[in-house]
């Protein structure tokens, strides 16, 4: 165990046994799987299953793997949720509404998307004001992090994103000690608050939504901050956390993780990088074998820090072409939607690359007519960011079957 690491654990959950761990899944599993079977979500796909018969991950692997675009098929029938939660929508303490669009519940209930564990686990408790810089509109990571801070007894200063002036001036009035955001937002505060001749107490960094990049994660070591990064979806929560050893991503108590072959169900061989295939233990939702569309692999062994449970190598890219942008993701289908918003447009690519320490967006067009400026106004209203748009003439793109295009490097 490295020096530097927190002995404290936020529940006995993190330290127990394979044994242990196997024995406490093999009662939750079935009985997470007979509410499943109450969601008419499902339908037919767990019609004929024994919850009885399904105790472990490997187990799991005989049932059907549910996506997004499912999910999304299904609300759009069965508004709000689909049919995949076991109580109506005004059961929910909120409701909200992601890209797609896509709405998910949210509850009120102690940590009700886990995310305590991490910012534990991330040093950040008692005595602690976290400007939390995640969204409070409509998307549901400000709560997440609001409800994780309030299960570790941490202060908020519900910040949001945007006006980083200030943002830096609340930030030395209330003494914010940690950041809970984008990782790249919290460089835009620095280095706003360097131009203001401001000194913020930042200690802490508890980050999502996007890459933790090596040269960015340094950068705030050398101005004394521990950033450590976490794996979460809107319709999930937390799924898996950096602890201070910094080695690989831990997956959360509640939650059962597969890696599987891209597209398929089927789970690939230890080590190897697949699909994150996430089954969740909250009751209210009871997503089973939901496909993340995100890459990673399992790390051997258990974490230096003393939690037991399966570690990933965290995120290592997309299934399928799906991007996260600036903390938000850009789908095939919205390039599509843009394509189909222009007659003169006959093509659209989307490429991701870094400004500096800062994610940045080029859409490239290929079109017979029209202008940057009216692009980029589409752009912003179907991709829900502002980008670089490159007007090229028709054939100029690649025929790679490519609409977007992850030139990012994340060495």
């Amino acid at each position: 165990m490295r020096g530097d690491e927190d002995m404290s654990f936020f529940d006995i959950l993190e330290t127990r046994s394979a044994d242990e761990r196997a024995a406490d899944i093999a009662k939750a599993l079935p009985e997470q799987i007979a509410r499943a079977k109450t969601a008419p979500g499902y339908g037919s796909a767990l019609a004929d299953v024994d919850p009885a018969a399904i105790t472990s991950a490997a187990d799991l692997a005989a049932l059907p793997v549910l996506r997004k675009s499912e999910l999304s098929r299904a609300q759009a029938e069965n508004a709000p949720f689909g049919g995949f939660t076991v109580k109506p929508a005004h059961g929910f303490a909120h409701i909200f509404q992601s890209p797609g669009p896509i709405y998910e519940p949210g509850g009120s209930e102690h940590d009700w998307w886990r995310m305590g564990r991490f910012l534990h686990a991330a040093g950040i408790g008692a005595g602690d004001v976290v400007q939390n810089c995640f969204g409070y509109h409509l998307t549901p990571a400000g709560m997440i992090f609001e409800s994780g801070a309030r299960a570790v007894g941490a202060a908020v200063l519900p910040a949001g994103t945007g006006q980083t002036e200030l943002q830096v001036t609340a930030a030395r009035d209330v003494g914010a000690t940690a950041y809970a955001g984008t990782p790249d937002f919290l460089k835009v505060i620095l280095d706003k608050a360097d131009a203001m001749g401001v000194k913020l107490g930042y200690t802490k960094a508890a980050v999502g939504g996007g890459a933790l990049f090596p040269s960015l994660r340094q950068e705030y070591a050398d101005r004394g901050i521990t950033c450590l990064q976490s794996y979460a979806t809107a319709d999930l929560g937390n799924i898996a956390y950096e602890s201070a050893a910094m080695e690989g991503m831990i997956v959360d108590e509640r939650v059962i993780v597969e890696i599987v072959t891209p597209g398929t169900g089927t789970p690939v061989a230890p080590g190897e990088v697949g699909e994150v295939v996430v089954t969740t233990l909250n009751p209210d939702y009871p997503l089973i074998r939901f496909a993340t569309g995100d890459l990673s692999a399992v790390l051997p062994g258990q974490s230096p820090c003393g939690r037991t449970n399966m570690r990933i190598k965290g995120w290592m890219g997309r299934a399928d072409q799906t991007t996260k942008i600036k903390g938000m993701f850009v789908r095939p289908e919205q390039v599509a939607a843009l394509v189909d918003k222009h007659d003169e447009i006959v093509k659209a690519r989307v490429i991701a690359t870094r400004d500096g320490e800062m994610d940045a967006m080029t859409v490239q067009i290929e079109a017979t007519g029209g202008d940057e400026v009216g692009f980029g106004k589409s752009v912003i209203e179907v991709l829900k960011l502002k980008g670089k748009i490159e007007v090229v003439a028709p054939g100029a793109l690649p025929k790679d079957g490519l609409v977007i295009e992850d030139q990012r490097s994340y060495d």
